[in-house]
Parts: structure tokens; C-alpha cells; sequence
């Protein structure tokens, strides 16, 4: 059969298939034909599975994948039609079928991720999500786990050829290249795209003739409608990976027998006469035949492997309807695993400042000292004595060594995506990365940080991602367009998500021993303008100094306003404070809020309670910026408090621009605070 099969040879064919494999091969073919069976009839039922890619035309490379895979040693990231893949690799009937119904029990998700989407991490098999092809990223970093504790270990990636046009799945090949990681990639290619066909996709047919310059890769070939083939790949991409010598792409032939989903229809775009000679390479129906001719297994066994396995799939669709679905309350569970939490440890009247740089730097040498599993990378953060663009990472490789601490491609999606696998090979691992050189430059890197941030939601609280990312924020340095920007607006808009963002040394270090100490994704923004200003320094404090997630700060106590503010622009509020005091007698309280998400509304509620009057000032833009979020809450919150409506004092809705003339123009500062306090006690 094989020889008849396979699109192309190579010089040795290893994989013996007796009646034993053989039997065990078909039981698990043809019970993956019947759930797409079943879980079409289900979808026109409405019954579930709104969302269906059958396996027919793959079952000979998706059986090999999910054999190889070993549960609880390897690490597997399926795509959303890896179903045979996923049975093959240990997930159960029901499980399969609890999925398709999104009911509470799957194992995936507990119902809250798209039907087909299969996955069971207690045992490696890992919750991919819907956008294609990025999970090639996190196999690379939990791949590079694996090399690293010198486990024995593979990491598994599989999706179609149309991914690949993705730059994160190239910037997966290329890091994982360079690393010469154990990772085994997978292109299932049956030449379409949804309906875009494979020649508007890529260059080559052969989708792994794109990556041929890639030192260390293997490359490899195969026939993904027959099973020997295929497994005969998978075991040469296996022999080869864990030789050390780097990974391995596997690129499999197949047909798509059906529609690209159950929402697709294929007749539109596809001729009979291409459907009709895709029948002739039904997977199932050549190895089927193929076993009876090579007098494999006899038609009685065959019969009898299928009428058990129909018997089987039926009663696992109905046990599956009768299960429970997810409460509607439960949608508040696992949106943010909870943080460390600690005492507030009061800084030291005396004592030697330091710079808010130096603050964090320190801050990052204690907790990696402490916790031997925390690792550190990013752009130019570790060449020679220099750390990073700021210095913020000075002497990091040095102490720790250059497993630990050491520099990514540039390729932000890299960065931030191989974090968040390689926090998957353990739960006591921490990972710092510099997301970006600037904040302005994250947003290569903003599909990582969105899937990031719903990883402990989407897998029903099964995997949350130990990750701080650190970005230098903020105006004042005359950096103009992308060197500029605020961005904490945009990613507080992401649930999952923590932001911190200290305005002066002592917090600086507080936050930070918070943030590696605490379970899920932290957003780390340092205002950089701060890093050297001496009225951000402070007293150094020790390595057991804590500042807790949602714990405003009393900058200077008033009773006549109350002016809420963070980052750069609570130094511009402070001064303004000053300037009330001493020249219109307006006595202003100024809370430095610290962290964002959580927000502490209780310390700002007490103040309003107080004051009577509220006043926002955040460099953030005035449209879509946080100053915004901060004002609705507080009209919410202490509408009843208020004499006279809150006001907020923002950056202009435009660029920012370069000339310090432009820039003073555009970014808040003092002048722009004490003219709105004024304004608004006259009320």
C-alpha cells in the first residue's frame, strides 16, 4: 500500500505493520470517521458543534502525529482539525464529544472555547487557540524548556499549509532553527486555505521547500493519506530531534475530502471533477483495502472492529448530550489567577536613593536569586556590560548566566509567544521579557499578548503563564512617534491582564517582588522618562520590600481636591499640588494609583469623600486612554460625593510629535493641571 501511496519514496520504508497495528490503526481511522459523521448530524440538529473541520483526507499523517505523541512526556499544540490527532494521542470518546457540545466537563475548556478545538493538558495535549498557527511559537518555548532541563521530551506543532504564511510560524522556524530546539512541526497541506488555493498562499507546493536555508531543520516529506508513510516521517523527525541536532518540519500530502468547515461551501469554488478524484484518495477506504489484500485483517474483523465502534461512538453522543452545561455564572472564574498578595512594607525614612532604573534592576537580581527557574530575554538586553536600551537589565547575564538571561531576534511575537510556552513546562517557572525596546514597538507583539492574557480563562483555569513584560512607556525624552506612547489604555481593554506602573523608585521595587512572585501575566510599564529624574528617586529599600497589586498610594494629603494620577504624570500633579497650595489656597490631595489593573478604588473613594472634588490627570490620550476608564469609575463610584463634575486632564488626541516644542505642546504637564484645578474649585 505504501509504496502505491506515497506522492514520493524515500530510500527506506522502517515501519513494520502486523495484523495487531493494523487492527489498532483502522479502530482508530474509522472511529474518528464516524464522530465528523456524527458531529455533522449534531451541527443540523443544533445540537452543537457550531463549529466543524473534519478530518477525512488527513487520518494517515494525524494518526502517526497522535502516536507519537507519548501523554505526560511530550508537549502536543493540535490544530482545530486535529481530531484524529487528538484521539490517537489519549483523548477519550466522551471528552471529544463534550467538547463538540461544548459542555462543562470538556476537558479543554469547560465549554468555553470553540467546539473542534480539542485538547486535554493533564496530559501534554495543550488549548490552542483560534488564531492559526501561533501556537508554533509557544511550542518553540516550551521546546526550549525542554533543552534546557535536559528533559526527555518533544514539542509537537501541527497546522495547516496556509498558516505558514503567518510571520509567526516563520518566526518560529527560525528561532527554533537557531536554537536547535526539540520541536517536530507538522504542515498538513491539502492545498487550501478556506477557499484560497495553495498557489495564492506560498511560493512552493511543497510548503517546506520555502525553508530549505534553515540551518539545523530537517526537513521531510511525506504522504499524510497513508498511515505507514506517515509514521515512517514522523519516526525519521523523532530520531532526528532528539538526536540534538535541532528540529524537524514535517510536511504532510493530504486531500480535503470536505469543506474547509461547516460554514464553508466548497461546491462554490471547487469543480466536481476535483472532488471526484479527491474521493479516489480517501484515506480510509485505500487502507481498508489495502489491510484486506495484504490478508492483514480478514472483512469479519474489519465488520466487527466497525459495528463496535459505531456502538461506541453512539453512546458517547449520548451520554454527552444528558451532561450538564457550563453556569452562567461561572464565566467570573479563572479570569486572573490571584496574585501574590502582601503586606505593604513601609520604605525606609534614610538611607541611600537610588534611581527608578536602579530600583528595578535590583528588584530583578533579588528574585532571581531567590527562585532559581526565573529567566529573562528580550532585545538587546544581554551583550556585554550593556542591559538593554535603558541599562534596566545591567549585569543580569552576568550573574545568571546565559541559559537564563540572554537576547531574542528581533521579533516581538517571538519574544512574548515563546514565553508563554516555555511557562508550560512548569508551573514554578517565571519569565521576565522585555516585550519591546519601546512600548510603541509591542504591537508585533500584541496578538501574543492577547492570547496571553486568556490563557487561564480559555483552559478553564488549567494554565496560567508566569510571565512579567516589562515595557519602557511614556513622553519627555523627545523621542517622537514610537518612542513616545502611553499604551496602557489599549491593554487594559484585555481581560486577564494585571498593570502596574510605579512612579517612583521604592514602588518600582516593591512592584516588582510582587509581580514575580505572582501567578498569570503581569504588564510591567516604566515610564522611562523616570528611570534617572531625581524626584523619582527614592531610599533603597530590601529584598523583602512588597508593594501589593491594587494599593493606591497618598502622595501628598489635601482636603479641598482630590487629583487621581499615575506614571510620569503624577510628578507634573505633584508639582501642581504645590503651586495650588502656594498660590490660589487650594490645598489638593494627589493619590498615586501604582497599579492600574487592579485599580484601588476604596483609597480614591475616601479622598472624594473628603474633597468633594476629583480631578484625573493621565498622559494617556483623552479618547480611548485609561484617564477615561479612571472618570467612569469615579462617577459611578462616588457620583453622590461630588460638588461638581470630575474633570481630566490628558495628552492631545494627536501623534507626538518630535520637536520638544511639538511635544510640550502635546503631552500633559503641570501648567495644564493647575489651570484645570482651578477651574474646577470655581465651580
Amino acid at each position: 500500500m505504501a509504496a502505491a501511496m506515497q506522492a514520493y519514496s524515500r530510500e527506506k520504508e522502517t515501519f513494520s505493520l502486523s495484523p495487531e497495528i493494523a487492527r489498532k490503526w483502522y479502530k482508530l481511522m474509522h472511529t474518528s470517521r464516524l464522530i465528523d459523521d456524527k458531529a455533522w448530524l449534531l451541527f443540523k440538529q443544533a445540537k452543537g458543534w457550531s463549529y466543524l473541520a473534519t478530518v477525512a483526507g488527513h487520518e494517515g499523517i494525524q494518526l502517526a502525529l497522535g502516536l507519537s505523541f507519548r501523554p505526560n512526556t511530550d508537549f502536543l499544540f493540535p490544530y482545530y482539525r486535529d481530531q484524529l490527532t487528538c484521539l490517537a494521542g489519549g483523548i477519550t470518546l466522551d471528552e471529544i464529544f463534550l467538547n463538540g457540545l461544548t459542555r462543562r466537563d470538556d476537558v479543554a475548556s469547560g465549554g468555553r472555547h470553540m467546539s473542534n478545538h480539542f485538547a486535554k493538558p493533564a496530559i501534554g495535549i495543550q488549548n490552542v487557540s483560534s488564531c492559526v498557527g501561533n501556537h508554533a511559537l509557544h511550542a518553540v518555548g516550551v521546546a526550549r524548556a525542554i533543552k534546557y532541563y535536559k528533559a526527555d521530551a518533544v514539542a509537537f506543532a501541527s497546522f495547516g499549509e496556509a498558516s505558514t504564511s503567518e510571520g509567526y510560524v516563520y518566526e518560529a522556524f527560525n528561532g527554533a532553527s537557531r536554537e536547535r530546539l526539540p520541536v517536530i512541526f507538522v504542515i498538513q497541506n491539502n492545498k487550501y486555505g478556506i477557499s484560497v488555493p495553495l498557489h495564492e498562499q506560498t511560493a512552493n507546493e511543497i510548503v517546506t521547500d520555502n525553508y530549505v536555508g534553515l540551518k539545523h531543520v530537517h526537513l521531510i516529506r511525506c504522504d499524510g493519506t497513508d498511515p505507514v508513510d506517515s509514521r515512517n516521517a514522523m519516526d525519521e523527525a523523532l530520531a532526528y530531534v532528539q538526536t540534538g541536532s535541532g528540529p524537524a518540519i514535517v510536511h504532510a500530502q493530504c486531500v480535503r475530502i470536505g469543506p474547509h468547515s461547516n460554514s464553508d461551501r466548497h461546491e462554490s469554488y471547487r469543480p466536481e471533477d476535483e472532488l471526484a478524484e479527491v474521493r479516489t484518495k480517501d484515506p480510509l477506504a485505500r487502507f481498508r483495502a489495502y489491510l484486506l489484500k495484504e490478508n492483514l485483517v480478514s472483512e469479519d474483523e474489519l465488520a466487527a472492529i466497525e459495528a463496535e465502534n459505531k456502538k461506541a461512538v453512539d453512546a458517547a453522543a449520548q451520554r454527552a448530550e444528558a451532561a450538564p452545561a457550563p453556569a452562567p455564572k461561572s464565566v467570573y472564574n479563572f479570569v486572573i489567577p490571584e496574585p501574590f498578595q502582601p503586606e505593604e512594607t513601609p520604605a525606609p525614612a534614610e538611607g541611600k536613593k537610588e534611581k527608578l532604573r536602579e530600583a528595578i534592576n535590583r528588584a530583578l537580581h533579588d528574585e532571581f536569586r531567590r527562585n532559581p527557574n526565573t529567566f529573562l530575554w528580550g532585545q538587546d538586553v544581554a551583550t556585554g556590560d550593556k542591559g538593554g536600551v535603558f541599562n534596566v537589565t545591567e549585569g543580569m547575564q552576568k550573574a545568571f548566566g546565559r541559559n537564563r538571561v540572554f537576547n531574542a531576534p528581533l521579533a516581538e511575537d517571538f519574544i512574548v509567544g515563546t514565553a508563554n510556552g516555555f511557562c508550560r513546562f512548569s508551573k514554578d517557572i517565571w519569565v521576565v521579557i522585555e516585550a519591546a525596546q519601546f512600548a510603541d514597538y509591542v504591537w508585533p507583539g500584541m496578538e501574543q499578548m492577547v492570547e496571553t492574557s486568556h490563557e487561564y480563562w480559555r483552559t478553564n483555569g488549567q494554565y496560567a503563564p508566569n510571565i512579567v513584560a516589562r515595557l519602557a512607556c511614556g513622553g519627555f525624552i523627545g523621542g517622537g512617534l514610537y518612542h513616545s506612547q502611553s499604551v496602557e489604555g489599549v491593554f487594559a481593554n484585555f481581560p486577564g491582564l494585571r498593570i502596574a506602573m510605579p512612579a517612583f523608585a521604592d514602588d518600582a521595587a516593591g512592584l516588582m517582588h510582587t509581580a514575580i512572585r505572582s501567578r498569570g501575566l503581569t504588564l510591567f510599564l516604566e515610564p522611562k522618562n523616570l528611570y534617572n529624574l531625581p524626584s523619582a528617586q527614592a531610599v533603597q529599600t530590601g529584598p523583602d520590600h512588597f508593594v501589593p497589586f491594587g494599593k493606591a498610594r497618598i502622595r501628598r494629603p489635601g482636603k479641598d481636591l482630590t487629583i487621581v494620577s499615575y506614571g510620569n504624570a503624577i510628578h507634573f500633579a505633584l508639582k501642581a499640588a504645590d503651586r495650588l497650595a502656594s498660590e490660589a489656597g487650594i490645598d489638593a490631595e494627589v493619590i498615586d494609583l501604582r497599579s492600574l489593573v487592579p485599580m484601588d478604588m476604596e483609597t480614591v473613594h475616601a479622598s472624594i469623600a473628603k474633597t468633594n472634588r476629583a480631578l484625573v490627570a493621565s498622559e494617556d490620550h483623552k479618547t480611548g486612554g485609561f484617564g477615561g476608564e479612571i472618570l467612569s469609575r469615579l462617577v459611578e463610584e462616588c457620583f453622590e460625593l461630588l460638588d461638581a463634575p470630575p474633570q481630566r486632564i490628558c495628552s492631545l488626541d494627536t501623534p507626538i510629535g518630535f520637536s520638544r516644542i511639538l511635544e510640550a505642546e502635546i503631552l500633559i504637564d503641570d501648567r495644564k493641571i493647575y489651570s484645570a484645578a482651578v477651574e474646577l474649585m470655581k465651580y
